[in-house]
């Protein structure tokens, strides 16, 4: 046997996870000695580059090939995963309401703070009616683009119109077609820790631990805050919901779909992860091929958190009182901002100053807060990506979960039950 031969079969056979620490640790080794070697970066740019090419191609052809088949069907399942979705992103906002009233921040603001060229949206209407428009967009435009609503979109009605009129031949070939499209998927996450390593070494060398100075105590708050929803409020909800301890499900769905998105700071970019560890899990495609993209868009537990913690910020900063009405429908706008925010790396940043309206606060001064936002955007953003993505998982197996309960069947022995999962 070849030398490379053994190197692939140790490489492969070793856990994904330990791979990806490795790539952690090797990555914040070489940003330290050779941080001006820009040639590491690309390893990050490349695995990032292909999975949101791979995304929106994955999710076309896993939903119009699963709603293609005769026994095909979205049940109650989804509209509980949904639920999940939107309870949770306003607990998250009612968390960082409290939390910001515990531990009241202020901000320094000045006039050079990161000057952004990016138009915020106006208000909840304009939210509204560019999620309107993203659902209706030309398909192409839509797989071009990653918007992941539209793609959704023609995706149902392209597979409903194939169940009709589709031969089996033609459904062979969609499934075959989905088969081939999965394998490639794997092939990618399989390179993650040349990624993550790649992706680290850029953050490390060009951010440094400067950053945890100058906003360390902003930055503290918004992590402990998405750490009590990933850790508390998201678990709660979970053994509300199965009355099994949620921990085994929570910690797996953080390790093996959080660790991922952290570093590629893009829900969309998770997605092929996502739906990798879904099969693993042993869920439904039917569903979680139309609920993990779904929930990539309105799943935003982590941009809730910021949008809630940077508004209130800015308002203690100019001394503005808030009351508790207040700030009960600050958590209610935040949820729904949030749900809008765009998938794109610090995309709920410029949903601040919608937030900060509700205050009187001019655009003059939210937009210096987004600067704010956008310097500890690398490690504000990691979390929320993390906490995002991995919820996705989280309540999509939930929901499968809760379904196989109603028909007796056994939970998997992550949650206490017989049903064997890959692990």
């Amino acid at each position: 046997m070849s030398a490379v031969k053994k190197v692939l079969m140790i490489y492969n056979g070793a856990s994904l996870i330990l791979r990806i620490i490795i790539g952690i640790v090797i990555g914040v080794v070489l940003a330290l000695i050779v941080p001006q070697a820009e040639w590491i970066s690309m390893l990050g740019n490349l695995f990032v580059g292909a999975l949101k090419a791979i995304a929106p191609v994955l999710v076309a052809v896993l939903v119009a090939a699963s709603l293609c088949q005769d026994n095909a069907k979205l049940d109650r399942r989804f509209g509980l995963v949904i639920f999940f979705y939107i309870l949770s992103t306003y607990l998250a906002a009612v968390a960082a309401v409290t939390a910001s009233f515990i531990f009241p921040q202020t901000i320094t603001l000045t006039s050079e703070v990161a000057k952004t060229e990016i138009a915020a949206p106006g208000g909840l209407g304009d939210i509204v009616r560019g999620l309107l428009n993203s659902i209706i967009a030309n398909p192409i435009e839509a797989l071009s683009n990653g918007n992941y609503l539209g793609i959704l979109f023609w995706a149902v009605i392209i597979g409903m119109a194939l169940k009709h009129f589709a031969s089996e031949n033609t459904q062979e070939l969609m499934r075959n077609l989905s088969d081939a499209v999965t394998q490639v998927v794997r092939w990618i996450i399989n390179l993650a820790p040349f990624g993550i390593l790649g992706l680290v070494f850029t953050a490390v060398s060009e951010s440094g631990f400067d950053i945890f100075v100058t906003y360390g105590k902003l930055m503290l708050l918004l992590v402990c805050t998405m750490l009590t929803v990933a850790f508390v409020i998201n678990p709660l909800i979970v053994a509300l919901s199965l009355r099994r301890n949620p921990y085994p499900l929570v910690l797996r769905c953080i390790r093996e779909s959080g660790l991922t998105a952290f570093f590629t700071r893009s829900s969309a970019a998770n997605i092929p992860v996502n739906l990798n560890l879904c099969e693993r899990l042993g869920l439904d495609r039917d569903m979680y091929s139309v609920s993990i993209p779904l929930g990539s868009t309105i799943n935003m537990d982590g941009a809730a958190v910021t949008i809630t913690i940077m508004a209130l910020a800015t308002a203690h900063t100019l001394g503005i009182e808030v009351s508790l009405p207040t700030a009960i429908l600050l958590s209610f706008l935040s949820s729904l901002a949030a749900c809008g925010s765009s998938g794109v790396t610090g995309g709920s940043l410029l949903l601040i100053p919608m937030a900060c309206s509700l205050f009187g606060i001019p655009d003059t001064v939210s937009m210096q807060v987004v600067g704010v936002g956008f310097i500890i955007g690398v490690i504000q953003d990691s979390m929320e990506t993390a906490i995002n993505s991995s919820g996705d998982v989280l309540f999509t197996a939930t929901a499968e979960y809760v379904h196989w309960k109603k028909q007796g069947k056994s939970l998997p022995t992550v949650l206490g039950g017989t049903t064997e999962v890959d692990c």
